[in-house]
């Protein structure tokens, strides 16, 4: 068999790097899945760089390329045929430190739209206090009725340490400290989860329930606020409102993010492609909201709950701040999984 061999490194050197880029993706992110079609290009470059190396066995004069393409095969054939174990340990590692926060840059757009919702809830439910003060016994639903006195009286009695509040949880059992903390983890996850189901309803649900915390967040703010209870708020509220909130959004994400695949705006794929591709990211999300309200649930319990003089409102305005830093930081931020392209994939 006779070949010019130039023209020949000319015509498959881009297939060869295409095929390199797979392996650099998968053998810096081991637990990363390929898409169906991903699947299958990386299987034709395969056999692709397997026959260019086959026909240039006979080329004694090109060694150097040779053995490049040696080293290519033999990588894409250890990266088809691998069964090696990864511990669950690093499993979880690689899943909470890569596919959550890719997950969630994925669908970034869903996330705003869900600060926006809420924001919007937040502003109609502050406005309607600010107006009516009596009107936070229309908008707040029964679970808050002990939001429904003067603010002013709250923090009297929870600083004073009556009602049940500071002092008493300092006396309270360890089981009954578990017992608020695991009801407040069940309702909040169940909250979250709602959120995502109801993008099913093309996300209508999951805009009304946002919509509704919103108004909650802005009665029960404002009216603390305009009773100047302001630095009371944000000590009770940031420890574990800081993540608990922006878990509750992230479930909204969820919701938004299923309901595009519903609709499937602007796309060729089937309805059962759709669901299939967004799947992943859903349980990757959900997953992450249920760790952050574990979190916030311990939070709320043991340490939210308490007020001065017992913790001084500045460490907990400062404990929240540096979790929502902290937050931010983590979702933002950008690894190889992350940043890797394919060439195959469209700019």
């Amino acid at each position: 068999m006779i070949i010019d061999l130039q023209k020949f490194m000319e015509a498959e050197r881009p297939a060869w790097r295409e095929l390199e880029g797979f392996l650099v993706r998968l053998e810096q992110s081991p637990d990363q899945r390929l898409e169906f079609d991903e699947v299958r290009r990386f299987h034709l470059l395969y056999e692709r760089a397997s026959a260019d190396l086959v026909k240039l066995v006979t080329f004694a004069a090109e060694p150097e390329l040779r053995r490049y393409l040696e080293s290519l095969v033999a990588r894409a054939y250890g990266e088809i045929h691998e069964t090696r174990h990864r511990t669950h340990g690093l499993q979880f590692w690689r899943w909470l430190s890569i596919s959550l926060p890719l997950a969630f840059q994925k669908h970034l757009r869903a996330f705003w739209i869900s600060v926006g919702v809420t924001m919007m809830g937040a502003l109609l439910g502050g406005v309607g206090v600010w107006l009516d003060p009596e009107a936070k016994e229309m908008l707040l639903p029964a679970m808050f009725a002990n939001h429904q006195a003067d603010p002013r009286d709250r923090v009297a009695r929870e600083e004073a340490g009556a009602g049940g509040s500071s002092a008493d949880r300092v006396t309270a059992s360890p089981a009954r400290m578990a017992a608020f903390s695991a009801f407040l983890m069940q309702n909040n996850i169940g909250v979250s989860i709602k959120a995502m189901a109801l993008g099913m309803t093309y996300g209508v649900g999951t805009l009304v329930l946002l919509f509704h915390n919103g108004v909650v967040l802005g009665v029960v703010g404002l009216d603390y606020i305009l009773a100047g209870e302001t630095v009371f708020l944000l000590g009770w509220l940031l420890p574990h409102g800081a993540i608990e909130i922006p878990a509750i959004l992230i479930g909204g994400q969820a919701g938004l993010a299923l309901a595009g695949a519903l609709i499937g705006w602007g796309k060729r794929e089937g309805l059962r492609r759709r669901f299939r591709r967004i799947t992943p990211d859903l349980v990757t999300l959900i997953g992450g909201v249920a760790l952050l309200l574990v979190w916030a649930g311990l939070v709320e319990a043991f340490f939210s709950q308490f007020h001065e003089p017992m913790i001084p409102y500045a460490v907990k305005i400062a404990f929240g701040v540096s979790e929502l830093i902290l937050l931010a930081l983590f979702l933002g931020r950008r690894s190889g999984a992350v940043v890797e392209r394919n060439p195959h994939d469209e700019p």
